[in-house]
Order: structure tokens, then C-alpha cells, then sequence
């Protein structure tokens, strides 16, 4: 049986499973020359998948109703008539939502199982380590001493991305939604301070007081209130780095704020949002780093893996919600 996973109708505000629904095909799939048969073992549910649940531009079109939904995937060749792969290869790349799929090969990138466990290349070793090295490097350009704020710190990103500012010599703040994942930041991924906004009246205050001296490099994973109260301690040369938005991805009106052109002149500061595609030229150093402080016990990272393909709507909502600690996959 082939189970596959589609976009029943376009969410409006916040998605529900009503948008979802799983399709359950009892078929065989031929596979021709040149083509690979794949059996989906990870699934990986980000942020980014609610903008494209809508019809509205963006850097990548939009899902299509009524067809599968797709990401980044882990998947093992389980037949083969591609000479560049073999049966029991493990490949990742973005793929349909779907348990058995074929394959040309093409973009398909082989993981070794062996170096890393299979669902970490779908987070620190895969894009998530990536858009968290990236971003902070090429944008951030941090330098030893300054002052780094992480919003969605205790996410897939913002733990990776502290925890590279500490091996930087970065002072490291970090923003995240309960007081256990607060601590988390501080026990198990090194930050310095840590802030929770559900039980902090004043953002603004708190920010100042964890960064006494000024912020030099924001790390922007959630927008809304959370980064325009930021942007009160921003220094000289500040370098905003804006990587996801997710406080505001389910609003149906246009979301209003502090106006920030004030903020950036007044500091000669930087604001730029980027996707981590921007920096595909720079995979293999990123990678080959990652791995190395990796292998070294620099960096650490958590997972939440949801049990059962069937559940990755409902983990995709957790994930949006709030409910999890670190990259959120599925394990089909």
C-alpha cells in the first residue's frame, strides 16, 4: 500500500488537519532505466510549508491543491536501475509526502547512516545546520565578544545557532516560549541568558537587562512583537539577520509594528532576510564544519520524531504551535 499525504484546501488563518488528507493506494510501482524506487524513512516539517499552503508569491511556488505536499526528506533506494545509486543507498532531498516514490535522481544527495544518525541530516547536519550557519556567517559576520539574541532560540535553527556563537566567543541570549525550554538553552546548548516571552511582561526591559551592552547580531525567527522590542538595544553596525517570521505566518490581515527604518538609521545598521539556497555555493564548507564541531562534541541538537507517516500533519501543526524542543521530524 502507497500512502500519500496532499493539500485537501488552503488553510485560512491557522491550519487544521481539515486541510490535509491521506490518500491510501494498494498499487505496484514499475520503475524504468534510469529511475530509483524510494521508500521514505524521515520527513522533515518546517515553518516555511505554511507559506507555501497559500497562493501568494514567494521564492518558491506555492503547493498545489489537491497534490502532495513536499520537503526535505531521508529515503532508502529499495530497487534500482540508476547506476549512480544502489539498493539500500540512503538519499535526502526535497520529496513528495508520500511512503513509495520513484525517482530520476536527480538533486537526490546519498547520506551516510554511518557518520550521522539518518534524521540528523534533515536538521544539524542537513538544512537546518545549514540556514543556522549561514545565516549567522555570511550575514551575521559575528566577531569574538559581541552580543547575539536568538528569537525561537530553542527551535531546530535557534539552537544551532547559539551554540555556534558560543564556539564564536559570542555572549549569547536566547528567546523561547516556556521556562523549561529556557533552561534548556542555558544546560544543554550553552547560551548565556535566556528570556522567556510568555511570562515577561516587558520585552523591551528584559532585552536590556540580559544585554547590558547592546545587541550587535539578532537572529530573527519569529518577527512580530518579540524582534520590534529588539530592536530598543540595537548598537552601532548591528546586523539583523531575518530568517523566518512564524509569529505572523497564519495572520489574515497585514501585520503592523514598529516602523524599523528609524532604528537602522539611527544605528547604520543592517536588516536582510535571506534563504539558505542564497548560499548554496557554500554547502560543502558549512557541511564539512558543521560535521567536524559535530564530531568534535561542540555542538549537540534534540529531536522531536513523531511516530507513523499518517501523524506528519498533526506533527507539522505541533511544530507551528510550539509543541516540541529542537527540529521536528517524522519517522514513517
Amino acid at each position: 500500500m502507497i500512502k500519500t499525504i496532499i493539500l485537501k484546501k488552503r488553510p485560512v488563518g491557522t491550519p487544521t488537519l481539515a486541510d490535509f488528507e491521506l490518500i491510501k493506494e494498494e498499487k505496484e510501482l514499475k520503475i524504468e532505466e534510469g529511475e530509483i524506487l524510494l521508500e521514505t524513512k524521515y520527513l522533515s516539517v518546517d515553518p516555511y510549508l505554511r507559506g507555501r499552503m497559500s497562493d501568494a508569491k514567494s521564492y518558491v511556488p506555492p503547493f498545489e491543491v489537491g497534490k502532495p505536499i513536499n520537503s526535505g526528506l531521508i529515503a532508502e533506494v529499495i530497487e534500482s536501475k540508476n547506476d549512480n545509486f544502489k539498493k539500500g543507498d540512503f538519499v535526502s532531498n526535497r520529496l513528495d509526502w508520500k511512503t513509495v516514490q520513484v525517482s530520476k535522481g536527480e538533486g537526490l544527495q546519498k547520506v551516510d547512516p554511518n557518520k550521522a544518525p539518518l534524521s540528523a541530516y534533515l536538521g544539524i547536519v542537513g538544512m537546518t545546520g545549514l540556514t543556522a550557519y549561514l545565516g549567522l556567517h555570511e550575514i551575521g559576520k559575528p566577531k569574538k565578544g559581541e552580543t547575539l539574541v536568538v528569537s525561537g532560540a530553542a527551535g531546530a535553527v535557534g539552537s544551532v545557532v547559539g551554540q555556534i556563537g558560543k564556539i564564536l566567543g559570542l555572549t549569547v541570549i536566547g528567546i523561547a516560549g516556556s521556562d523549561e525550554k529556557v533552561e534548556l538553552l542555558k544546560s544543554e546548548f550553552g547560551f548565556d541568558h535566556g528570556i522567556n516571552y510568555k511570562t515577561t511582561d516587558d520585552m523591551k526591559a528584559a532585552i536590556n537587562e540580559a544585554a547590558p551592552n547592546g545587541v550587535d547580531i539578532y537572529f530573527d525567527n519569529v518577527g512580530g512583537e518579540i524582534s520590534d522590542a529588539v530592536l530598543f538595544s540595537i548598537n552601532k553596525f548591528a546586523r539583523m539577520i531575518i530568517c523566518g517570521a512564524i509569529s505572523v505566518y497564519n495572520s489574515t490581515e497585514i501585520p503592523t509594528g514598529v516602523s524599523v527604518q528609524p532604528f537602522l538609521i539611527k544605528n547604520s545598521a543592517l536588516m536582510q532576510g535571506f534563504i539558505v539556497s542564497n548560499y548554496a555555493d557554500k554547502f560543502p564548507e558549512a557541511m564539512k564544519q558543521l560535521s567536524t564541531w559535530l564530531g568534535e562534541e561542540k555542538l549537540t541538537y534534540r529531536e522531536t520524531i513523531v511516530e507513523g507517516f499518517e501523524n506528519t500533519p498533526q506533527a507539522f501543526l505541533d511544530m507551528m504551535a510550539g509543541n516540541k524542543k529542537g527540529k521536528m521530524v517524522v519517522k514513517a
